[in-house]
């Protein structure tokens, strides 16, 4: 059913996004779960926007309906959503049994169940909801996983009595393994399913959620164009990221995928973090600029970017003497980048350290050292990179039109 009616929503959207350019108030409506369908107010609803906290405005002008938070200032985030016409999944944290929490440990769980109640009582009525996100991937390095999905099943049984109006989600790290098939078993008062999914894992995503019996609304919860555990490495081991045009053409391509077998899908993440490195998974640069990524939302949720404004484009980055060389060695890298729209753009050129602190499962890791001594005579086609100590690097480059898009790629390298 939600399939032809998570299209048609969509097609709806982009006909209202293109007559009603600017952003029309949410209102409060009941959310219900009908078959595999999400409705708002009794009306179909296409989840498609990101995670994160930040130019909802933007977000909402290429085509977004919704935003999906992990439990931190959700307060702000609701009323900041209800001014630019988004919706928000609330998302509530639920502690990872991988950091020490135990769901069989009463004097954990049972804090745990107050702060939600509380925390469902603080914001059930506001007009941006869309629903209750429970946890996010709380079952990571767990053997056993039975217990974690009792635990969301308890939590769900709190929010579905305290707030009717609102379905309960939970987020699953992935669906190998018949994990649904146990999440199921464990958690029936759970509504909608979101997978985290990245990458070439995601076309298959549906059937394989599907061939475990799920029956109700699918949302990918988080997806991007690679992951950092995905992409092809260096013989020293460095993960190689995409450029920001490689990503776009990578999401275009899983929209395509995804529309037509999925009740929604958020993009991960609307905003900057630092994971492998400060660009991998950022749809916005520090600054609050887009990348061609946006480009890419805009196309397949029926928006635009402001003005029709679009990111330049990086068609060439290289270093053509190879990525290792001496210390005594200084190597030129060449760059080729042209904006489509004619706009005048800067370059600039970073070398950082390859990072030393990588964690799992999207913990918080701290950006590594830059060198900026490093880079000596750079330009709009190529800078030398020189004076850097025997390790492991990356070379960033970011080229910005002024009018709030930019491109961004990098090329790890070593130093002997």
């Amino acid at each position: 059913m939600l399939r032809s009616a998570f299209t048609a929503a969509l097609f709806a959207l982009s006909v209202a996004a293109a007559l009603l350019p600017a952003a029309s108030p949410v209102s409060a409506a009941t959310v219900e779960v009908q078959g595999d369908a999400i409705t708002v107010g009794g009306k179909p609803f296409a989840v498609v926007g990101a995670a994160g906290q930040t130019r909802f405005g933007l977000l909402k002008q290429l085509g977004a309906t919704t935003v999906r938070t992990y439990g931190d200032e959700t307060g702000f985030v609701l009323d900041e959503a209800q001014k630019a016409g988004l919706k928000v999944i609330a998302g509530f944290w639920l502690e990872h049994p991988r950091r020490g929490f135990s769901y069989t440990d009463l004097a954990k769980v049972g804090p745990q169940l107050q702060r939600l109640t509380e925390f469902v009582n603080r914001h059930k009525n506001h007009p941006a909801l869309l629903m209750w996100g429970l946890g996010n991937e709380v079952e990571a390095d767990v053997a056993d996983d039975a217990h974690v999905w009792s635990g969301i099943e308890e939590a769900a049984k709190v929010v579905r009595r305290l707030d009717p109006n609102h379905p309960t989600m939970a987020v699953l790290a992935e669906a190998g393994n018949e994990k649904v098939v146990r999440f199921r078993r464990h958690a029936p008062s759970i509504q909608v399913l979101g997978v985290n999914s990245y990458g070439e894992a995601l076309p298959s995503l549906p059937d394989r959620v599907r061939a475990q019996g799920w029956k109700g609304p699918l949302i990918i919860t988080e997806m991007g164009p690679i992951g950092q555990w995905q992409a092809p490495r260096t013989p020293w081991g460095a993960a190689i990221e995409p450029s920001s045009d490689e990503k776009a053409a990578m999401l275009s391509r899983w929209f395509s995928a995804l529309q037509p077998k999925v009740q929604g899908y958020i993009v991960f993440y609307w905003g900057q973090k630092q994971e492998v490195t400060p660009t991998w998974h950022s749809l916005l640069l520090q600054g609050g600029e887009y990348t061609r990524t946006a480009e890419a939302m805009a196309a397949a949720w029926g928006g635009n970017t402001p003005q029709g404004n679009r990111a330049p484009r990086i068609s060439l980055f290289r270093l053509p003497q190879g990525n290792e060389w001496n210390r005594d060695q200084s190597i030129r890298a060449e760059i080729a980048v042209d904006d489509p729209d004619n706009d005048p753009f800067g370059v600039v050129w970073q070398v950082m350290a390859e990072s030393s602190d990588l964690k799992t499962w999207g913990d918080a890791e701290q950006p590594p050292p830059v060198f900026p001594q490093a880079v000596r005579d750079p330009g709009p086609k190529g800078a030398t990179i020189a004076g850097l100590q025997p390790g492991n690097y990356r070379l960033f480059v970011t080229a910005r039109d002024g009018k709030g898009a930019a491109a961004t790629a990098n090329l790890p390298f070593r130093v002997r």
